[in-house]
């Protein structure tokens, strides 16, 4: 066991943890943010994405110690003061989960590439979502949001 010290959300974390065990399981298990999901466990969906220092990373392959020091963020801190994030404003808007297993990840990815472009081009969207797998194929709502989403940025809303 080892003491691993990170910003979670904003807020200074220390966990008591293997330091090997995966971050995925640290944020579900010991922190309890659920909404980061186990998909394939081996970092080939993209169900588990989280944001590492502003970064979208895949979290279920990801031992906790390569956090320590580092800023997470799950889907549960994407909007900290408690707004929809223009993400999740359009994937609402655009009605994209049908099961919505995969939506946080999809969401985590999508909002890093809103944060960096206010007119993302189809592929730029399909470059940035590449690998975040959806079973029920809502690719091209995904696509729709994502526009929508930087829309909505740039019209000043935070991303």
């Amino acid at each position: 066991m080892a003491a691993v010290k990170f910003t979670l959300n904003g807020k200074p974390q220390t966990v008591d943890v293997v330091p090997q065990m995966p971050l995925l399981w640290v944020l579900r298990d010991t922190l309890g943010m659920t909404g980061t999901k186990f998909g394939c466990g081996m970092q080939l969906c993209g169900a588990c994405t989280v944001h590492i220092n502003g970064q979208p990373t895949r979290s279920c392959g990801m031992p906790i110690s390569s956090v320590a020091g580092k800023n997470v963020t799950t889907i549960e801190g994407l909007s900290p003061d408690g707004t929809s994030h223009p993400v999740q404003r359009a994937w609402i808007e655009v009605d994209v989960p049908q099961c919505g297993y995969c939506q946080s990840g999809q969401i985590m990815t999508a909002a890093a590439l809103v944060g960096k472009s206010n007119d993302p081009t189809d592929a730029d969207i399909d470059e940035a979502m590449r690998g975040n797998l959806c079973r029920c194929g809502t690719y091209q709502s995904i696509r729709r949001a994502v526009k929508l989403a930087a829309q909505y940025k740039a019209k000043g809303g935070a991303a």
